[in-house]
């Protein structure tokens, strides 16, 4: 098999990296998320900027074609991009008006089917980013309970509220997805008021609930991520919130809809009391959810909750089709047999060229990572240049798609078993460094210079 690292396509040349660096001078941090940040993949190479994508292909401001095999719009397209039956129903939205002084009835039949799938869930309000409708979620546990403190696993956002945890410690957060998120400008007086326990580590939120006696406004956690419940977890903490009188929230912007129809807590045996949804729910046309019980959710009628553009009908009716959509075409199960194949041809190719690598994640939210000490993120940068070349974009997650097909997969896995073998050329040699074409990708958040 050849193993000569293929003639360099030189992004960097690009418009899309040319753009960028206006961008980096013109807006703080240089893209609106973190996740969309090219120092995050291939500092001075990644294309930056799509002209146009369509199931699983993106084609640069250049007009080149990419294969996503990275996260599919930071988790947002399950269907895959542009799916056609969701646009031509946001296409008819906008004919109409999406906008106007009375409601979008599609809320309403939004609502009634999120009840419907969640039969534990009595009420909906809606928001348009997964960060505001936490904040949502976590006010009304708040107001609800007339508390203050939540204790919280894993990654909800930037909201003040959440980073918080930062205030006291700046590491608190080190171990829930985001190394680094900074608390500047999160008022001091919320020091304390939200306190991090790890997955799995229940003893952790026992302490938190038994250091409180008076109680928790809420629990706020993903009820999955990288690492399924062991010795009934989700039980323990269910019980844990009930004894605290505290609101139990299950964050389900990341996992929501890829493992099952509905949220993942569905199919791990316990129901909280609000679960917050987005990214997937209208497969990239901005929408939020917050479903929950009545005792909590009517709170929104005595805390203020309101903005205008919550009431836009594209969202909603981009929701409506694709739920529609992903339980006539059984979306998941397509997921899983993708994330499957990837992840065993992950291994099975680091295995014959001697790479030490760690798959982790559920299928439908696969993580790679490689293990070679110092040098790990070094070789992460050379595999996301060297797939790149190949007409690969590529990084350290991959969220698999309806429009991803076993097909594609096969020869993605053929460009990965050459790219792994330049990588053990490249780590015999000690070049490792020397092989990039510009500086090594940045982990988790960092201010741009």
């Amino acid at each position: 098999m050849n193993a000569t690292p293929s003639p360099h396509r030189d992004p960097a040349l690009g418009t899309g990296q040319q753009l960028y660096q206006r961008a980096r001078q013109r807006i703080p941090g240089g893209a609106q998320l973190l996740g969309k940040r090219p120092e995050q993949y291939l500092p001075g190479n990644w294309p930056a900027y799509y002209r146009r994508a369509e199931g699983c292909t993106v084609w640069d401001l250049d007009n080149r074609p990419y294969l996503d095999f990275t996260s599919n719009g930071i988790g947002t397209c399950l269907l895959g991009y542009a799916d056609p039956t969701v646009n031509a129903a946001v296409t008819e939205c906008i004919a109409q008006g999406n906008m106007c002084t009375l409601n979008s009835a599609a809320e309403v039949e939004l609502a009634d089917r999120l009840c419907a799938i969640h039969p534990w869930a009595e009420q909906v309000r809606y928001a348009r980013t997964g960060g505001e409708a936490m904040a949502i979620a976590v006010r009304l546990a708040r107001a609800s309970t007339r508390r203050s403190t939540v204790a919280f696993c894993g990654y909800h956002g930037w909201s003040d509220w959440y980073l918080a945890a930062n205030l006291g410690e700046s590491d608190a957060l080190a171990g829930h997805l985001l190394p680094g998120l900074d608390p500047a400008g999160v008022p001091r007086a919320l020091q304390t008021s939200a306190l991090p326990f790890r997955y799995n580590q229940i003893a952790e939120l026992e302490k938190i609930v038994a250091e409180h006696p008076t109680g928790l406004a809420a629990i706020v956690m993903e009820p999955m991520r990288h690492e399924a419940p062991r010795d009934e977890f989700l039980q323990k903490v269910r019980a844990l919130a009930d004894r605290a009188g505290a609101v139990l929230i299950f964050d389900e912007i990341t996992a929501g809809w890829r493992s099952n129809f509905g949220g993942i807590h569905l199919t791990l045996g316990v129901n909280p009391d609000i679960a917050v949804f987005a990214k997937a729910l209208s497969n990239g046309f901005p929408m939020a959810a917050i479903i929950g019980r009545t005792a909590v959710m009517t709170m929104a009628q005595q805390s203020f909750v309101s903005s205008t553009y919550w009431t836009e009908a594209i969202g909603p009716t981009a929701a409506v089709a694709t739920l529609q959509r992903m339980e006539q075409l059984n979306v998941w199960e397509h997921v899983h047999e993708i994330g499957t194949a990837v992840r065993t041809g992950w291994a099975a190719a680091a295995a014959r060229q001697g790479l030490s690598i760690k798959v982790g994640g559920i299928p439908a939210l696969c993580t790679l990572g490689f293990e070679a000490g110092e040098q790990s993120r070094a070789l992460m940068t050379l595999f996301t240049q060297e797939m790149l070349a190949r007409g690969y974009l590529t990084a350290g997650a991959f969220y698999p798609t309806y429009a991803h097909q076993l097909s594609l997969v096969a020869d993605y896995l053929k460009n990965v078993e050459v790219v792994f073998a330049i990588m053990r050329q490249q780590l015999d040699a000690g070049s490792v460094l020397s092989a990039l074409h510009g500086p090594v990708a940045q982990s988790g958040f960092a201010r741009l210079t």
